[in-house]
């Protein structure tokens, strides 16, 4: 199981009361949203490993040059030529932390790369795991990952962790008309207000996964709006001609990575013995109560399952 870890615990600080404290008033509706999350995730799906992948670079700078309004209505105001640093409530912002920490002392293992984001962290673990793999967000773009002969599904957060829906290959079919070796292709056409990504003017979700089943994949709409003898309407061949630069940049953004080289880690479900003080310590100092406790006991529970034949 791959989780997108700011997905996930920026889902639970907005899904939680902020007056969720502390004993020294400090805010843990994150944090406590998160392990319900996590316990509730083992729990329900009995994976067997779990993996918190991490956004060392929420915006990286090669995203950036290809596309320079990728996220950028992220970004905070800052001094020019600073790095970029993205807009996160301040009462969460203290909180990442002590996820860190959290995680860490449960044994879950915690994968980032310097110029990446979460994203491609799951798409290369998803392309390079030997078994099934479950993919954890509430962002689309993932659905490119998606493949059923390989077992790779989303269990997609967006409505909620009492509405999770899973995302297989024919769900995709179903819902957008396209396959998931078309997402990634149909997300540039389409655009994403939410990573500052415009799309091709004049062509929604509808037209996007029509052109896609017409002419297979990107390169084949591209090709066919350069020749004047395909069956391509001068209209839509005139919007995809104009937007030949950004397209050719955008499918690089939207891609996720697939062959990085991550740093060694262990995805075994596994609280260390060194970390169950260390657990108690979390507790107390956070007030982490119930919510660390539900998570210890379903990934205890997970520990003890049969490994599957």
């Amino acid at each position: 199981m791959l989780l997108d870890t700011a997905a996930l615990y920026f889902r639970a600080f907005h899904g939680i009361p902020d007056t969720v404290r502390a004993p020294d008033g400090s805010p843990v509706n994150a944090v406590r949203g998160l392990l319900d999350m996590i316990a509730r995730l083992v729990t329900d799906f009995q994976p067997t490993g779990l993996v918190a992948c991490w956004d060392d670079d929420w915006r990286p700078q090669w995203r950036v040059d290809l596309i320079p309004g990728y996220k950028a209505h992220r970004v905070a105001e800052l001094v020019p030529g600073g790095p970029d640093v993205e807009v996160v409530p301040d009462l969460l912002v203290t909180q990442v932390p002590i996820i860190a920490e959290v995680l860490t002392a449960l044994g879950i293992a915690v994968v980032g790369l310097p110029e990446y984001e979460a994203d491609d962290i799951i798409g290369t673990l998803a392309a390079t795991a030997a078994g099934p793999v479950d993919v954890v967000t509430g962002d689309r773009d993932l659905f490119q990952v998606v493949d059923d002969s390989r077992g790779v599904r989303v269990i997609y957060t967006a409505r909620g962790m009492s509405n999770l829906e899973i995302i297989t290959d024919g769900v995709l079919r179903s819902k957008y008309g396209v396959t998931a070796a078309q997402y990634a292709d149909f997300a540039a056409l389409r655009g994403d207000a939410s990573d500052g990504l415009p799309g091709v003017a004049g062509i929604g979700e509808k037209t996007a996964a029509s052109l896609l089943a017409e002419f297979g994949t990107l390169d084949g709409l591209i090709q066919a709006a350069a020749d004047s003898h395909t069956a391509l309407s001068a209209r839509a061949r005139e919007k995809i001609r104009a937007a030949d630069d950004y397209l050719a940049r955008a499918r690089v953004v939207v891609a996720v990575a697939r062959d990085l080289e991550l740093p060694a880690f262990d995805a075994g479900i596994r609280i260390p013995d060194a970390g169950r003080d260390e657990i108690e310590r979390l507790r107390a100092r956070w007030g982490l109560g119930d919510s660390l406790g539900r998570a210890v006991t379903a990934l205890d529970r997970a520990a003890q399952a049969p490994s599957p034949n």
